[in-house]
């Protein structure tokens, strides 16, 4: 078996459009009250990192380290809570239809939720209608992405204001136009920081609830030879074909 850190990840996606989610404060609550240890450890097996609510992979170079990691801790998640004046049920629409697993991890997260006093009530939806029916619609459901080879890739197509994909509804002008600044920004020094700000800025108000990345797993025989893993999507990246051979 061959396996390394990887780019995809798991998503608890809050739409930022939709009560009660439209405030922050209930969107910071959420955050602190999953615990992502818990989630990693019995969804992944271990076999993946916990999230920090930003969708860059730890491993990359633009990937802002110095940004906290948001830990479990149900006091914040009250603290929260009560500031937004919010007292009532979560409903979480959840199918395995989203990911393997995912029913398990919503079950996990309602656990961990009721000790911050959040009642999470679950949703149990179709998985055959689950992207038709729940995704994008529904104001909390799961999802899971690939890794996008830049952080333009995955900013632009599920982070800009009006994305197609945009599945936390979320709207922040700072964002876009740094999000633009960037992608034609030709120091690197002076790009890694926008790419650092933007981060901050998915971390601090974005509806997006990362909670763990997947490793990036492949198997294989010992007699395959020339085998180099990407992080970004198994087999090689799908190329394993043009390098690899079969010791006789």
């Amino acid at each position: 078996m061959f396996e390394i850190a990887g780019a995809a990840h798991y998503t608890f996606p809050m739409r930022c459009n939709m009560k009660p989610f439209d405030n922050n404060d209930v969107r910071l609550a959420m955050k602190y009250a999953l615990d992502r240890e818990s989630l990693l450890r019995r969804v992944l097996s271990g076999h993946g990192k916990i999230g920090n609510d930003i969708p860059v992979p730890s491993y990359d170079p633009y990937y802002a380290a110095d940004i906290p990691q948001r830990p479990y801790d149900p006091d914040q998640a009250k603290f929260h809570m009560k500031k937004a004046g919010y007292d009532g049920p979560i409903v979480f629409s959840i199918s395995d239809g989203a990911f393997t697993g995912a029913l398990d991890a919503a079950q996990l997260y309602q656990q961990s939720a009721a000790k911050a006093g959040i009642d999470i009530k679950l949703d149990q939806v179709p998985a055959d209608s689950y992207w038709d029916d729940t995704w994008l619609k529904k104001p909390l459901c799961a999802s899971y992405w690939d890794g996008r080879p830049t952080e333009d890739a995955i900013f632009s197509v599920v982070y800009k204001s009006g994305a197609p994909w945009n599945e936390s509804a979320w709207s922040n002008p700072q964002f876009d136009q740094l999000l633009d600044q960037a992608r034609g920004e030709l120091d690197n020094a002076k790009r890694k920081q926008m790419y650092h700000d933007l981060q901050k800025l998915v971390y601090d108000d974005c509806g997006e609830l990362i909670g763990m990345f997947n490793n990036t797993i492949d198997a294989g025989s010992s007699k395959v030879k020339g085998f180099v893993q990407k992080p970004i999507l198994q087999f090689g990246g799908y190329r394993a074909p043009e390098t690899v051979w079969l010791e006789s």
